[in-house]
């Protein structure tokens, strides 16, 4: 089978040949049809995870295909034929302190396709059968897959958060996070405001669903949503950290201040602004399997789609260059043929 895959961190990008993996205990065999290029495979290009991750490498972490071989001691009716998604989740242990609470998404020692094993970026994929997720049939695989990482960060934050239908959710930036957070948002029944650095996206953010556009360029966007009235929940895409530390000051009372996105630079937050309001700032990783199967029912049931542009696996490394440098709209997706 074909294979992309990262032989050292740090280093290029090489199409290979390589066995046709067998599934073990527990584990399915997937036929690759479409793999998302997502910022975190840079965990993997890059070799972030140290020893977590084993070299040569295949990257890719938002895969769809067909199951087309079952191991042994499978549990669930998985069979072959079964399309199905794998996301940033790729199996927990079950016996760590938060499996043990039933928080498998924080699991001391989940696995991650693409990163702490081989990932989408080829032909075929094993993966453990717990880290599957069932794909309708509504959505094209070349849609799905940024749903399995993008989108259920997005949509399994808004809705762990404490916003309801009608509440005010703000979003800070346009991108392969933002512009499906929009979506959500406005399905769920929520005022939307979309934030960004200049107007270039102003009409998009309003064409996805937002019900406002602030450019925090001309504008203290924090200010503007206390304006409003303040935000129920921010939900935090961007990789400046002074970006979002600035919104801050735009929470309503026990608002929330959610970060899904990798900021590069450090958040500096005043003590008063969230102790005098009751706020919260936090984290949201991804989803379970079983979060990103909701997620894609609900883009189904919804029309929520991500923007995408497609490559054959052979471009692997342009598109993952493109989504670098920031030069697509909005997600890449490598397609196999298969």
């Amino acid at each position: 089978m074909r294979a992309v895959q990262v032989p050292r961190a740090g280093g290029e990008f090489e199409l290979v040949e390589r066995e046709l993996p067998e599934p073990g205990a527990g584990e399915v065999r997937v036929t690759v049809q479409a793999c998302g290029v997502c910022h975190s495979d840079m965990f993997a290009k890059e070799g972030v995870m140290g020893d977590a991750t084993p070299f040569p490498i295949v990257p890719g972490h938002e895969i769809v295909g067909v199951v087309d071989a079952v191991g042994e001691h499978v549990r669930g009716d998985w069979k072959p034929g079964d399309r199905v998604g794998v996301g940033w989740f790729g199996g927990a242990c079950y016996h760590c302190e938060s499996c043990r609470r039933g928080d498998f998404i924080t699991c001391a020692n989940g696995r991650i396709p693409g990163v702490t094993f081989d990932g989408g970026y080829a032909d075929a994929v094993v993966v453990p059968a717990d880290a599957l997720a069932r794909v309708p049939e509504e959505l094209s695989s070349e849609e799905a897959a940024p749903l399995l990482c993008a989108g259920v960060t997005t949509y399994h934050a808004l809705r762990s958060s404490v916003v309801r239908p009608g509440d005010r959710v703000a979003v800070l930036g346009i991108g392969g996070l933002g512009h499906l957070a929009i979506q959500f948002a406005a399905r769920m029944g929520c005022e939307v405001v979309a934030i960004s650095r200049g107007t270039a996206k102003a009409d998009l953010a309003k064409q996805l669903g937002a019900h406002v556009h602030v450019d925090s360029q001309a504008t203290d966007p924090g200010e503007a949503l206390a304006a409003m009235g303040g935000a129920t929940v921010v939900v935090a895409t961007a990789t400046e950290g002074g970006a979002i530390s600035a919104l801050v000051p735009g929470l309503a009372p026990r608002g929330q201040l959610i970060v899904v996105g990798a900021a590069e630079t450090p958040l500096t937050i005043e003590a008063m602004s969230l102790i005098g309001p009751a706020a919260q700032v936090a984290g949201h990783p991804s989803g379970t399997s079983k979060d990103s199967e909701d997620t894609l029912n609900f883009s189904r049931i919804t029309g929520v789609r991500p923007m995408i542009e497609t490559m054959p696996l052979e471009q692997a490394a342009e598109a993952y260059a493109r989504m670098m440098a920031n030069d697509a709209r909005f997600r890449m997706v490598l397609t196999t043929g298969n």
